[in-house]
Parts: structure tokens; C-alpha cells; sequence
């Protein structure tokens, strides 16, 4: 019986064309990573799942993919968790590990366990899929790539001005303009402070952060229907309704929060990061976001959103700063600053841009016709000689008729044939194809192999 094939819902295979993009990408932002002293590491795909849950808030952890527990799970499980129709119980009973939801709890525990290897501030950078069980739809898939640094071990200011930089220095090298939304959770936290319900904060944030999905008047309903008090809408409309420099926001939001316990800390970092960013030329626009929440409950400090200027695409980076993320596994008072790139979305936003260069290069540049057994042998020898210098070269595995395999170097887009019969190795003297205009041109082995040398120039 065969089967249909088919994907689960929101993931994708990933053909050589988008694979090039990817790289592209990946390219640059390696380099970027590398030259601010990032260094790579690897965590497994599954963790813990008490590892991972209880940092993402309510509706994060929901969204965690779990995997069952190997052998009779059903015989192990809690049948009275079962029968009172405790799934919360039961699945616990029944899974004990997850798929990672993101690279920056993992990148806490990988540190509290490796504390002693590495060099504190320690700076890594981590290129690994995450999985999420959200509601699959344009640039949101369950299974995507995140592209994260992380500076963990100091709570110096000047790695906010770093990781800002490295923005700025990213989306400048892929062409891709952008705004770097900033603000501070301390911020955030002194305007709820000011309205009496700094004991609803995390749930404040979580209805802050669907800002951009359901607009201003969408987040005051939902305030409300969650039986928040009517001044607290009014007080985010009279502060999300202010413009000017980032500066003047900032001193509009002064008169709300100063007398809160959190009010001039925040005050004090997000203007120690707007006056030092004046030194630093950046590229790109930053703008102080006073609606920017970060739904995730580890956030403490700076928080980023990046987001395409010409593109309506959610958000294709974030990040920010969180102060005791490794405490929960036994590292105390060691504080984080992180930013992730949207590997997925950044790819989105430059193809409909056409912002990715042409990659025939990439790809195979000369195709070697198979004749038979003699023929190829020859062929291969020439084949090798053009690798060993780094041109991109290939024997048509099976001996084929001609059609065939010319029909498959033009499917390839490979530029060039070679046919090289029993007549040509006789007489030293080989066809040479322009796969594009039809031309063919007879060289001797030296000529062929420095013609097809130029190419990679």
C-alpha cells in the first residue's frame, strides 16, 4: 500500500534554490557573529521539559511541543490525573521531555552546567531549529531556524550598544532596511507600578505584546475583558499616542513614572543607550517603542524588535536583556543580553525585496558527457584535475543517451558540457558547449582545463 506523501502542518522541505538563499544569509550574519567575538556551540533538539517550562509565561509553555516517554507510557501514566480529566497532570505523567522552544533557555542551562570552561562575559552564537505549536501562517512556522548571540556574566550597558550595532551592521550588509524597535521592561514595569497593577504585569505585557495584531483599541478590549480598569487603557492610549524624537517620548513618560520604585532605573539605562548611540553612525533608524513588551517572562531590561521598513512582515529579530535566567539552575546573580535573527522571515522579506544575488555560480559549472567505460575513465582524471582547482565539475554517472544528459545540464543550468569520445581522446582534441547560445569550440586537454579554470573568476 503506498503512502501520500506529505508534511505535518506548519513545517517544509527546503529545496537547493532556497538552500543557497539560506546560506547567503547565514554567511553574513556568521561573519557578523565572529568579528564581535561570538563563538558557536550546539545544544540537543529535545531538553528537559522542566528545563523549559515556566520561562515563556502561559501562553509560551502551551505552545512547547512534548514528546512521549519512551515504552508502555500509557501503562506508567496517572490514571487518577486521567480520570479526574487532569491533562496537565496526565502529560506530565506522560512525557518528561520537549522539543527546545527557543535557543536562550538551553544557552542558560548549557552555562550553569559548563560554568567552569568558559571565560565569563562568555559570548556565544547558536544557529539550531526550535519548534513551536502555534497556528501555522505566513512567515510563523512550527518548525524554524533562530539565529541567536548571546553575551551572558556582565550587566554592563555597553553590550546593549553592541548588540544595536550588530543589528545595524547585519541588515546594512543584506541590504534589508530596517527599524530597531527599543525599549525596557523596567519601563513597563514602572508604568504599571504608576497605575496600581504592577501585580498584573506579566499579564499586561502578554496583552501589550498582540499590539500589532489587533491595534490599540483591540488591546484596551482586551484589557477590559479582563477586568482590567478602564484608567489603565486611557493611560496606554495617552502614552502610545505621543510622537516626537525619541528623546521627548521619553520625557513625556517621565511625568508618569518617576515617583515609581522602577521609574528612574529605566529612565536612567534607556538614556544612557540613546546618548552613547549618537557616537555610533548607525545605518538604521532606532526608535523607543514604549508599546514593546516581549510577552517572554524572562525579559528584565532592554528589549529589541527589528522590522522590515518596506515589507509587512511581523517582527525579524528580537532580543533583550535578562538578568538571572541561569538562577533557576543553580548560577546565581549572572546577568544575559541576547538577540535572535528570524532566519525564515529575514528569507521572506529578501525575496520579495529580490534582494538575493544571482547563485548560478554556485551550482555545478561544467558537466562531463558519458560515453562508456573507457570514456568516462578519461573524463573522470580531467574531472578531478578541475576540482583539485576548485572549479565545480561533474561526470554524468551513467552512459546515457546524449538527450538525456543534456537535458539534464540544462535543468542544472550548468553553463558548459564536455564530450569527450574514443575519437577526441585519440586525437587530444575535445567539444567544449555553451550550454546558452549552442557554440562549441575543440581545445587540447591544457586549453580545456585552463578555459574552464577562468570560469570561477
Amino acid at each position: 500500500m503506498s503512502i501520500k506523501p506529505s508534511l505535518p502542518k506548519g513545517t517544509r522541505d527546503i529545496g537547493p534554490a532556497a538552500m543557497l538563499r539560506r546560506e547567503f544569509i547565514l554567511n553574513h550574519l556568521k561573519t557578523i557573529f565572529k568579528k564581535y567575538g561570538f563563538l558557536p556551540i550546539e545544544t540537543p533538539a529535545m531538553e528537559n521539559l522542566q528545563t523549559l517550562t515556566g520561562k515563556y509565561g502561559e501562553e509560551g509553555d502551551r505552545l512547547i511541543f512534548k514528546v512521549l516517554n519512551s515504552g508502555d507510557f500509557l501503562k506508567k501514566g496517572n490514571k487518577e490525573a486521567l480520570a479526574a480529566e487532569n491533562s496537565s497532570a496526565y502529560g506530565k505523567s506522560i512525557s518528561d521531555k520537549a522539543l527546545r522552544y527557543d535557543l536562550t533557555v538551553p544557552f542558560a542551562r548549557f552555562v550553569s552546567q559548563n560554568q567552569n570552561e568558559v571565560a565569563f562575559p562568555f559570548k556565544r552564537y547558536q544557529i539550531q531549529p526550535v519548534w513551536r505549536a502555534d497556528r501555522p501562517q505566513k512567515g510563523r512556522f512550527r518548525e524554524f531556524y533562530q539565529c541567536d548571540a548571546d553575551a551572558i556574566g556582565s550587566s554592563s550597558l555597553w553590550l546593549e550598544l553592541d548588540f544595536i550595532r550588530m543589528y545595524d551592521e547585519a541588515f546594512t550588509a543584506l541590504s534589508v532596511p530596517v527599524n530597531i524597535h527599543f525599549n525596557n521592561r523596567k519601563l513597563l514595569a514602572a508604568f504599571a507600578e504608576a497605575l496600581k497593577i504592577d501585580d498584573r504585569l506579566g499579564e499586561f505585557t502578554i496583552l501589550l505584546d498582540k499590539l500589532d495584531k489587533i491595534g490599540i483599541e483591540g488591546v484596551i478590549r482586551e484589557l477590559e475583558k479582563n477586568n482590567f480598569e478602564p484608567a489603565v487603557g486611557e493611560a496606554l492610549k495617552t502614552v502610545l499616542d505621543k510622537e516626537g524624537t525619541n528623546a521627548q517620548k521619553l520625557d513625556q513618560l517621565e511625568q508618569l513614572i518617576a515617583n515609581s520604585p522602577n521609574g528612574p532605573k529605566g529612565l536612567e539605562e534607556v538614556r544612557f543607550v540613546l546618548d552613547k548611540l549618537k557616537a555610533l553612525n548607525l545605518k538604521n533608524n532606532l526608535v523607543l517603542d514604549l508599546s514593546l513588551a516581549r510577552g517572554l517572562d524572562y525579559y528584565t531590561g532592554a528589549i529589541f524588535e527589528v522590522k522590515a521598513t518596506n515589507v509587512e512582515m511581523g517582527s525579524i529579530g528580537g532580543g533583550g536583556r535578562y538578568d538571572d535566567l541561569t538562577g533557576i539552575f543553580g548560577l546565581k546573580n549572572i546577568s544575559g543580553m541576547g538577540i535572535s535573527f528570524g532566519l525564515d522571515r529575514i528569507q521572506l522579506v529578501m525575496e520579495e525585496l529580490e534582494l538575493f544575488p544571482d547563485f548560478k555560480g554556485n551550482s555545478t559549472q561544467v558537466l562531463f558527457l558519458n560515453f562508456g567505460e573507457e570514456e568516462a575513465l578519461y573524463s573522470l582524471k580531467l574531472v578531478n584535475a578541475l576540482r583539485d582547482k576548485n572549479v565545480k565539475a561533474e561526470l554524468y554517472p551513467d552512459a546515457s543517451k546524449m538527450k538525456k544528459q543534456l537535458d539534464f545540464a540544462n535543468k542544472k543550468q550548468i553553463p558548459y558540457t564536455v564530450m569527450i569520445g574514443s575519437n577526441e581522446i585519440k586525437e587530444g582534441s575535445f567539444a567544449v558547449k555553451n550550454m546558452e547560445d549552442g557554440n562549441q569550440q575543440k581545445l587540447d586537454e591544457a586549453a580545456l582545463i585552463s578555459f574552464l579554470e577562468n570560469l570561477k573568476k
